[in-house]
């Protein structure tokens, strides 16, 4: 029982939770759903609403955990594009691809990367000076190939006319939330350490009198907090087994400190297993390689860029199809025609830039 509670990486858990903590105040204060209805009511293309999509989603997942976007904008473009009589899926195959992509560009972007900022050792900024060049790139490239494969959705331009609908927001709770999530991320790039930031940030954001903390905590991901610890400890043993010498010298033999062959290799397993026991999968590796440093990020990118192949291959990608169900379904089919294509080309991308 003490090397399972030794094996546990508590830095990725308390990160975690912090942020769950912080994000979940901004939800409740409505100010996702503020900024996003802002953005979409001052669209009057469906080129320029998709873009924007892109955007929003993208940026705001590099620094609020991906799903937490898809769980906020799914049911807005579903409401603005049946309202407007368009095909939603375009836009929502947006909204999940650009989270995905966008959480590329910062530790606090998805779990993975925080568990590679934990196990790496790089710092916030030192990550996102790396990798948010690459996310920037690779949002255009989603815009690109959705109206290249629903060419006629964009070609048809009518201007848009959405209507300006009034959107509950709790503005005290509002302001307290950005002045606090403002401040984490000034800290987060001055160097202090990310997850003891994240859990006083969330910490803060608790001693209020507008929310009940149980409200805050209905918000929690707690399975997951579980199914990390789990990892955690079945990596630990994994390790102690034959299998890590196995890793090495697969790793030796397959030339894994390439950054197009460790492209492809992380991006195999994250499709195979999921992209967070990919990462923990590599973790006894990585240390062993020529630059530790460029593989983790190498990680990072192609494994969080890999989500996008298929429905089943991130969270956020079946979060945005499960809330869009009862008005439209995105098949296998249909989300492959732009997945496949869109994670060849970002993985090329990201490969390239990072060298």
């Amino acid at each position: 029982m003490q090397e399972a509670y030794a094996a546990i990486d508590y830095d990725t858990i308390i990160l975690l939770f912090g942020m769950m903590i912080v994000v979940a105040n901004l939800r409740l204060s409505g100010f996702f759903t503020l900024v996003s209805a802002g953005v979409v009511r001052h669209t009057h293309r469906p080129l320029a609403l998709l873009c924007a999509i892109c955007v929003v989603s993208g940026a705001f997942s590099a620094f609020f955990v991906n799903d937490t976007m898809c769980l906020v904008l799914t049911p807005l473009v579903l409401e603005v594009t049946t309202r407007l009589r368009r095909n939603p899926v375009p836009y929502l195959l947006a909204v999940a691809m650009s989270a995905n992509i966008g959480s590329v560009a910062t530790i606090t972007g998805n779990p993975q990367n925080m568990m590679i900022g934990s196990f790496s050792g790089i710092p916030y900024r030192a990550f996102a000076a790396a990798l948010a060049p690459v996310a920037a790139v690779c949002l255009a490239v989603v815009a690109i190939l959705i109206v290249a494969i629903y060419g006629r959705e964009f070609r048809e331009e009518p201007p848009l006319e959405p209507e300006s609908r009034p959107v509950r927001v709790n503005r005290t709770l509002m302001a307290k939330s950005l002045a606090v999530s403002a401040a984490m991320v000034a800290l987060f790039f001055a160097g202090w350490p990310v997850p003891k930031v994240a859990v006083v940030a969330g910490a803060l954001l608790l001693i209020t009198r507008r929310v009940k903390p149980e409200k805050v905590y209905r918000e929690i991901d707690w399975s997951l907090l579980v199914l990390f610890i789990g990892l955690f400890i079945v990596v630990a043993g994994v390790e102690k087994t034959g299998l890590s010498a196995g890793l090495l010298a697969a790793g030796s033999r397959f030339h894994l400190e390439r950054t197009g062959v460790l492209t492809a290799f992380a991006a195999l397993l994250s499709n195979v297993v999921s992209n967070v026991p990919a990462v923990l999968v590599f973790k006894p590796l990585i240390p062993h390689l020529a630059d530790p440093r460029h593989a983790w990020l190498t990680l990072a990118m192609s494994s969080t860029l890999a989500g996008n192949l298929t429905i089943l291959g991130s969270v956020a990608n079946l979060i945005v199809v499960e809330r869009a169900r009862r008005e439209v379904r995105i098949g296998f089919r249909e989300y492959a025609k732009v997945g496949i294509p869109l994670t060849v080309a970002t993985l090329a991308i990201g490969a390239a830039m990072l060298g």
